[in-house]
């Protein structure tokens, strides 16, 4: 056997393990769990199809429509402008001047190209014209988090695949009213989780797969970061602020979880056929951080400061069992004093990668290490059995390194879209620009409709856990089991 195929367990032979493996002693209990689950699933309506591995029909020209022109409005729109093989047909916001700012960015991108594109504003439901007049392929939602549903809902029953901002949807049942939808219509309808397209990310998915980091048996999510400034649009009425404020006063729970867990599910492939969300358990710290932000800086009398802000939580934990019996925890902080993390951790047999900061450890030897790991873990050959450095972290140009053997081929192919294009470092044009391709061509997109449910419930699902004092919450089986036979993200190229 050669040192590649003595790197690691294959990966259908890691799966039989595990399957054998949950068939005893506490795999019992996560059968039942999944059985109790899938009990709870409304079943598959008539003539519905299973979305998990789709490609729509192939377009052409795609017609584009957006509703929302806020603070995530902006990026979809130029990106979705820019695009080749696009046409923008229609603009959605409240307000006028929002419509006008936006039309004029459509226009700059190609004034020919967009010529016919149509504004809708002043009532909350004028997308619903937008939708029956322009008629578009695909529609990008950024609005506040209790409109992504509803909306995504009615671009798809008017013939449109649906690209929303994060959450999908903040409740179990409107995110199965989501799914039923995109089933029985036959559109996509894709959560735009940006960060499983950061070039790192791309990077531990691609490791991943190559097996670096061995078996995979946990993995660490978070989106720690202090908006508390925020608030000052609660205080004027229009801006994020303006509603996100209520939900810190008003719930309690993890109120953002994907942007730091779509990565890491992805690289456990959840709910891809290896492995499947199964349980949470959730708790949270006191609320402290919001209210002294309204008192100190917003001062006793401002709108801020009269909220409640005691049924809310600072920091919320949560750790996840999958079917598999791994492990998973989900952090989420908005309104503490400390410096931006999306943790972002995988961890195996062979080791760990991990972001904020970026660094990785692993431990092989000369002998079953690949030439790549021997270069970058500076394995001797003359000490066969010595093993790499695992109780230091590779970190700065070390980790830097990794890049050269393993940088995923689709920001390699990207690269220069994302740079010129930006957003969140071009992760947002490469999520963009690949939506729009995957259009184009007829591909499965790369996060199916079940992804962006399973993430997104973890918002109820921790609510419902920090209510009864850390009680687990099942999640529903989404696919309706059909996650088993659902082929896993494949390295795109």
């Amino acid at each position: 056997m050669n040192s590649e195929q003595n790197m690691s367990i294959s990966a259908n032979g890691r799966r039989r393990f595990l399957k054998q493996l949950g068939g005893l002693g506490a795999g019992f209990a996560a059968v039942g769990a999944v059985a109790r689950a899938q009990e709870g699933a409304p079943s598959r309506p008539a003539g519905a199809k299973y979305m998990g591995d789709y490609g729509a029909p192939k377009l052409d020209t795609v017609k584009v429509a957006i509703i929302g022109f806020g603070a995530r409005g902006p990026t979809h729109l130029s990106h979705a402008a820019a695009a080749e093989g696009t046409k923008f047909v229609g603009i959605c916001d409240l307000y006028e001047d929002a419509v006008k700012r936006a039309k004029d960015r459509v226009l700059q991108a190609d004034p020919e190209r967009h010529k016919d594109v149509k504004t809708y504003h002043g009532d909350k439901h004028a997308y619903k014209k937008m939708l029956a007049e322009t008629k578009p392929d695909a529609v990008w939602i950024a609005t506040p988090w209790e409109w992504h549903a509803p909306m995504a809902i009615d671009a798809m029953n008017a013939g449109a695949h649906a690209f929303v901002e994060v959450p999908l949807g903040v409740g179990i049942e409107e995110l199965w009213q989501i799914i039923d939808t995109s089933e029985k219509t036959g559109r996509h309808c894709m959560m735009l989780e940006n960060v499983n397209y950061g070039r790192e990310e791309l990077m531990f998915l691609n490791m991943c797969r190559q097996e670096v980091f061995g078996e995979i048996l946990h993995g660490e999510a978070a989106y720690i970061h202090e908006l508390r400034g925020q608030m000052n649009q609660y205080e004027s009425g229009r801006g994020t602020g303006s509603w996100r404020t209520l939900h810190w006063a008003n719930e309690n729970g993890n109120l953002y979880p994907t942007h730091g867990l779509g990565p890491v599910a992805q690289y456990m492939n959840l709910a891809r056929g290896d492995d499947n969300f199964r349980r949470i358990v959730s708790f949270s710290s006191p609320p402290r951080n919001h209210e002294l932000y309204a008192k100190e800086v917003l001062g006793p009398d401002s709108k801020s400061a009269k909220l409640d802000f005691s049924k809310g939580g600072d920091m919320s934990t949560s750790i996840i069992k999958t079917v598999l019996g791994r492990t998973l925890m989900v952090q989420w902080d908005e309104s503490s004093p400390r410096p931006y993390s999306r943790h972002n951790l995988i961890q195996g047999t062979r080791g760990t990668g991990a972001g904020f900061p970026n660094r990785i450890a692993l431990d092989y030897t000369w002998k079953n290490a690949t030439p790549a790991l021997r270069k970058l873990l500076d394995l001797p050959e003359n000490q066969p059995n010595k093993h790499s450095n695992y109780h230091g972290w590779l970190q700065g140009g070390g980790f830097d390194a990794f890049y050269e053997y393993f940088d995923h081929p689709l920001f390699k192919r990207m690269q220069d879209i994302a740079k010129k294009h930006g957003g969140h470092g071009g992760m947002d044009a490469i999520m963009n620009f690949r939506a729009i391709e995957c259009m184009r061509s007829g591909q499965p997109l790369d996060q199916n409709v079940y992804e962006g449910a399973f993430w997104s419930a973890v918002s109820p699902l921790s609510r419902k856990s920090v209510a009864e004092d850390g009680m687990p919450q099942d999640f529903p089986d989404f696919t309706r089991g059909n996650w088993k036979t659902t082929k896993p993200l494949g390295v795109v190229s």
